[in-house]
């Protein structure tokens, strides 16, 4: 029989209990759980069933005890707490590894992504290129749902015969995914990094982590199956923007701006010297600026902008592009466009050739018309990421 058991003290580790013999004392049941009630919890016991050994019953032969191994997956079990003074979980050391115990077998994304399996647990390595959003707060990072860009060899080794698989892979983190202080401190550092993942959720057609889903940065299991190693062949390759795209994933992009959102568009001034977009403008005069953190007058302010634009792009020739624009493609397209007091005129952008880009597909519509939400993003590096990125989405 399964149970779960829910601690609210650290009673040990969960990496120091793990596929240990235990003994438990001062449990009682919290409430009985059902596949149909409890559907996460279920997949995660379906990756230990059937055992691995025959299933011991008091007054059977061995004959029935083989029989008990070709059951069907339990449909309950029961949810155990431990008492906050009485219970206890003693590590039986003269057995410290359960005959019962099945480490997870990491696979590689490709083999993930080529099963139709819906509701099935899967395990992977794989190097996270890109995170949204990307926060300096941990407070807000363990109270967000977090998507992660990730690939790994696999993928990134496809031919131009491939079978139609991607090269990178969306994974949301939900919030019910509970993250250690060691991943939530990797994650706020926003640059390239390499995790595994266990017992994520493979459901719709995405890969989700959910609930009992664990994030381990580094790896620290005793894996025997080739499937572990996060090293890319060279530098990460894209896919282009088709009919395939997914909300959520990234892609490169190119197209020609057709217009320009000028609703959306604006711009401020910012220290010319250290960046700071804080500056503080004079009552007396409305021109000069100072900064805070330089404590001088801002003689020379360098201006950045919000833009957005339109673009015709021939791998979607029946649907429009709405790209926000980072600073560095900004300022290419209005090279010649812009005034000298910043001001620009919209027909000379109309024309322009833009990309490739590297964008974050934030929507995908049809009705009324067909259109596709994008943003330009700068992938995950060693250091620290952009300064457009730290903004909310």
């Amino acid at each position: 029989m399964f149970s779960e058991v829910h601690s609210e003290g650290t009673i040990l580790k969960d990496r120091e209990l793990e596929g240990k013999s235990c003994s438990l004392t001062g449990m009682k049941i919290l409430r009985k759980a059902t596949r149909g009630r409890a559907a996460g919890l279920f997949s995660l016991i379906d990756t230990m069933w059937p055992p691995v050994m025959p299933l011991k019953a008091p007054g059977c032969s061995e004959a029935c005890e083989e029989v008990k191994t070709q059951l069907p997956p339990p449909g309950f079990c029961y949810i155990l707490t431990a008492h906050p003074n009485l219970g206890q979980i003693n590590i039986i050391e003269e057995d410290p590894i359960s005959k019962l115990y099945q480490p997870p077998i990491p696979r590689f994304l490709r083999e993930i992504l080529q099963t139709d399996d819906i509701g099935i647990r899967c395990s992977f390595y794989a190097r996270v290129i890109y995170q949204r959003p990307q926060l300096n707060s941990l407070l807000l990072l363990e109270r967000r749902q977090i998507w992660l860009t990730v690939t790994d060899v696999t993928l990134q080794m496809q031919d131009e015969n491939n079978s139609g698989l991607p090269k990178t892979m969306p994974v949301c983190v939900t919030s019910s995914c509970v993250l250690d202080q060691e991943v939530l401190d990797v994650l706020a550092e926003a640059a390239v990094h390499s995790f595994f993942f266990r017992d994520a959720l493979r459901d719709s057609g995405q890969i989700v982590c959910v609930e009992r889903t664990v994030l381990l940065p580094k790896p620290i299991l005793d894996v025997t199956s080739g499937a572990h190693s996060c090293e890319l062949p060279g530098p990460v390759m894209l896919d282009e923007l088709d009919s395939v795209t997914q909300v959520n994933s990234i892609c490169n992009v190119q197209g020609t701006v057709i217009g320009v959102d000028e609703s959306t568009a604006f711009s401020w001034p910012t220290c010319d010297l250290c960046g700071n977009e804080r500056l503080e403008q004079s009552p007396e005069d409305r021109g000069v600026f100072s900064c805070g953190d330089c404590s001088r007058v801002v003689t020379s302010p360098r201006l950045r902008r919000h833009l957005q634009v339109f673009l015709d792009c021939p791998s979607r020739p029946q649907c429009t592009l709405r790209v926000k624009l980072l600073q560095n493609s900004i300022s290419s397209l209005l090279r010649f466009a812009a005034c000298e007091d910043g001001s620009y005129e919209v027909k000379s952008v109309l024309g322009n050739e833009v990309g490739l880009l590297t964008c974050f597909v934030q929507s995908i519509t049809t009705d009324p018309t067909s259109c596709i939400g994008l943003e330009e993003i700068e992938l995950l590096s060693a250091g620290r990421a952009s300064s457009d990125h730290h903004q909310l989405p």
